[in-house]
């Protein structure tokens, strides 16, 4: 199935990172965790709509690794994958 986002909102899918404690042990990401805050983005909408009729360009596009706002995102599960849609305000910055 395939997702497209409206207005000014983004599809991520988040990053999946196992965590390693200073003394070596691997915490795996199957541990019960917080919701995570980096993500690669799926796809974007195309921009919000102005007052006087244009839309606003998007400043970011799929294949960003982005850093968002923890309980910004909405949860949704296309095809068993779990992926999360938010607004382009919810993200903070794009990683190098």
């Amino acid at each position: 199935m395939q997702v497209k986002p409206l207005s000014d909102r983004v599809l991520v899918k988040p990053l999946d990172e196992s965590e390693t404690t200073k003394s070596g042990i691997v915490i795996p990401d199957t541990v019960e965790k917080e919701r995570p805050e980096k993500g690669e983005v799926i796809a974007v909408g195309p921009g919000k709509m102005l007052e006087n009729g244009s839309r606003s360009e998007m400043s970011i596009q799929p294949g960003d690794k982005v850093v968002f706002k923890k309980y910004g995102p909405d949860e949704i599960k296309v095809d068993g994958q779990e992926l999360l849609i938010l607004e382009e305000s919810d993200i903070l910055a794009v990683l190098g």
